[in-house]
C-alpha cells in the first residue's frame, strides 16, 4: 500500500490588469485534482498579501491548495498544476511573473513567519528561495518568477487565527469583458437578510453594489462572510441573467486587518508598510484639490502626513474635524515620498484616543443689555446695536466649543476599504481555526452546466 503524503501547492501572479484571475486558475486546478486520487485537507486558501507593494496586480492575492495524496501520484499532481498555470497565465504581459511552490509535509514555522512578513512588509525572492531550498520544497518560476514569493507566503499563512470565507462565482469565457448581468436588487435584499453573516456587499453611503468587479476578469461576483454556509446561502439568493461557469468557496484573510502592524514611534514608519501608529495632531487639516484631506501627526521621534482621499466618504469628514492636540491612532498603508509630497500614510481607519479643547473667540456680550456686540473696526472696540453702548476697551472672549466628533474608531466606507481591512461588522466576530480537516470537493466547489 502506497504511503500518503501532505502536499501544499502555492501559486501567484498569473493575471494582469487586462485579463485573468489567480483564483480562477485555482478553480481550474481544483477541477483537475478532483479527478485524481487526492483528499483536500482545507478549503482553498486565498491569501491577500501586503496591499502596498508597488508591483502588485489588483488585490495582491496568492493561492494555496492543501491536499493529501499517495506518494506515487505526486509527480502527476505537479504536472497537472504546471499545465494549468502555463495555459492560463498572461505571460505576454510585462509584469506578470508567475510562480508555483510545492511543499510536502508540515509547514515549518520559518515559512509561517515568512508569510507574516510578506503580508505586513516587503520581502525579496532571494529570501523565499533560501527557505525553499532549506526545507526541500520545489519552485517553478516564469520570467522574473516573483510569484514564487506569493506562492510560498500562501503556503505559510495557514490561517490559524482570524479568517473569513469568500464564495467566488465565475463567468463563462464567452462573457468575459462584457457587462455583468446581475440583479442588483437581489444583492440588496441578500445583504439585508444575511446581516453580519456576510460583509461588504453594498456600500451604505452610496448604495453601490460591491460584490461585482469592474474589469475583464472571469469573476462574476464574490461574496464574503463568516462561514462557508453563510456565503453559500447568500450565493443562492442572488439573481443573475447569465450562466455561471463554476464557483469556489475560499478560506481567506479578507476582512481581518492581517496586514496592519503596530509601530511604537513615528520614526519607525516605513514606505510600503501597513502600520498602526499613534500620534498627536499637529496644525489644522487641509483640503486639497480633489477633496482629499491631509493632516499631520507627531510624537517625540518625528512627524508624518496622513491622507484620507475623496472616496473615504464619512472618514474624510472625521479627518477634517481634527484639531491640534488631538491624540489619534492611525491605521493605513505608507506611501513613499515623491518630488512633491512627503511620505504619507493612506488612512484606512482613525481611532480617536482623546480630544483637545477647541477654543473659539467671540464678540463680547453687552454689559448693559446682554446682547452680542458688533465690532467697530480693528482696535476700535465694540458697539451694541440694541442699546447703543460703546465699549472701546472690550476685546473678544475665549469660549470652549463643542466638538462634532467623539473618541472612538472610525473606518472608511466599504467602497474604499482594502480587501484586508476589517469592517465594523466583524468586530467581536474574530475566530480561531481548529486545524486542518478532510473535506470533500462538493463542500467548496461546483462546475455549473446551466443557470
Amino acid at each position: 500500500m502506497c504511503a500518503r503524503i501532505m502536499v501544499h501547492i502555492g501559486f501567484d501572479d498569473t493575471d494582469s490588469p487586462r485579463m485573468g484571475c489567480t483564483t480562477y486558475v485555482a478553480a481550474l486546478i481544483i477541477e483537475k485534482l478532483s479527478e485524481m486520487n487526492v483528499q483536500f485537507i482545507d478549503y482553498p486558501n486565498l491569501i491577500r498579501l501586503n496591499p502596498n507593494v508597488p508591483w502588485k496586480t489588483r488585490g495582491n492575492g496568492a493561492l494555496c491548495l492543501r491536499v493529501s495524496c499517495e506518494d506515487s501520484i505526486y509527480s502527476d499532481i505537479k504536472e497537472a498544476v504546471i499545465e494549468v498555470v502555463e495555459e492560463n497565465s498572461d505571460l505576454e504581459y510585462e509584469g506578470t511573473d508567475p510562480g508555483i511552490v510545492f511543499l510536502r509535509g508540515e509547514v515549518p514555522q520559518e515559512i509561517r513567519d515568512f508569510a507574516k512578513r510578506t503580508i505586513q512588509g516587503i520581502v525579496g525572492k532571494g529570501e523565499a528561495l533560501k527557505l525553499i531550498r532549506r526545507f526541500g520544497a520545489e519552485a517553478i518560476g516564469y520570467k522574473e518568477g516573483l510569484g514564487i514569493i506569493g506562492g510560498l507566503a500562501a503556503i505559510g499563512e495557514t490561517l490559524d487565527g482570524d479568517h473569513t470565507f469568500e464564495l467566488i462565482a465565475y463567468r463563462r469565457r464567452e462573457n468575459w469583458g462584457t457587462p455583468r448581468k446581475i440583479d442588483e436588487s437581489s444583492v440588496i435584499e441578500m445583504d439585508r437578510k444575511m446581516g453580519n453573516l456576510t460583509f461588504n456587499n453594498v456600500d451604505p453611503e452610496t448604495g453601490r453594489i460591491l460584490i461585482t468587479p469592474r474589469g475583464p476578469d472571469p469573476v462574476l461576483y464574490g461574496i464574503r462572510g463568516e462561514s462557508p454556509e453563510a456565503v453559500k446561502l447568500a450565493h443562492e439568493m442572488i439573481r443573475i441573467y447569465e450562466p455561471i461557469d463554476r464557483w469556489v468557496i475560499f478560506r481567506t484573510n479578507h476582512g481581518t486587518d492581517a496586514h496592519l502592524k503596530t509601530v511604537y514611534s513615528i520614526k519607525d514608519v516605513k514606505p510600503y508598510h501597513p502600520v498602526i501608529v499613534q500620534g498627536r495632531v499637529e496644525g489644522t487639516p487641509r483640503i486639497i484639490p480633489g477633496g482629499h484631506v491631509i493632516f499631520r501627526i507627531k510624537d517625540d521621534s518625528g512627524a508624518v502626513d496622513c491622507a484620507v482621499y475623496e472616496q473615504g466618504g464619512s472618514l474624510r469628514k472625521i479627518a477634517s474635524e481634527l484639531i491640534e492636540g488631538d491624540i489619534v491612532k492611525i491605521y493605513g498603508g505608507v506611501r513613499p515620498p515623491s518630488s512633491i509630497n512627503p511620505m504619507t500614510i493612506n488612512v484606512e481607519k482613525i481611532e480617536v484616543i482623546s480630544l483637545a479643547e477647541k477654543i473659539v473667540f467671540q464678540n463680547p456680550l453687552c454689559p448693559v443689555c446682554g446682547k452680542r456686540m458688533k465690532s467697530m473696526g480693528k482696535g476700535k472696540g465694540f458697539e451694541c446695536y440694541k442699546c447703543g453702548f460703546h465699549g472701546a476697551n472690550l476685546t473678544k472672549v475665549a469660549v470652549k466649543a463643542e466638538r462634532d466628533i467623539r473618541p472612538g474608531l472610525y473606518i472608511a466606507p466599504p467602497r474604499s476599504e482594502r480587501h484586508l481591512t476589517k469592517p465594523f461588522s466583524r468586530y467581536n466576530l474574530e475566530k480561531k481555526w481548529a486545524g486542518f480537516r478532510i473535506i470533500q470537493p462538493e463542500d467548496f466547489w461546483a462546475k455549473c452546466s446551466a443557470l
